[in-house]
């Protein structure tokens, strides 16, 4: 549990990469989702759905929602949020993408220190 010394904030690292394949079905959700977002102000609604029409990361970003992910946890509520998204060059071979990279060298701090 949390003692008197430990924040209760938690900074939630999560990076995904996702592969569109369907760039009209990906952007015609989005233009839905917003279609049925009442709160948004017309001259804003204009910018948006020109931004994800012309952007499928654009796109992505808006369907994407950090609260969702953990809306249902128990004990928890989201304080902060920020995200984006951008095109990228990705080659799953290249020891550059090594996901379990940043694992091991914190596995290995903790078996030394």
């Amino acid at each position: 549990m949390s003692t008197p010394e430990t924040s209760r904030f938690v900074r939630l690292h999560v990076e995904l990469v996702v592969e569109v394949d369907d760039e009209n079905a990906l952007t015609k959700a989005a233009l839905g989702r917003m279609a049925e977002d009442a709160e948004i102000p017309a001259d804003e609604r204009a910018h948006a759905e020109s931004t994800v029409t012309h952007n499928t990361a654009e796109a992505l970003a808006y369907l994407v929602d950090p609260f969702d992910l953990v809306a249902d946890l128990p004990g928890v509520e989201l304080a902060q949020a920020s995200w984006s998204s951008e095109h990228i060059d990705y080659d799953p071979d290249s020891p550059d993408w090594d996901l379990d990279e940043d694992d091991d060298a914190s596995d290995e701090k903790e078996a030394t220190g």
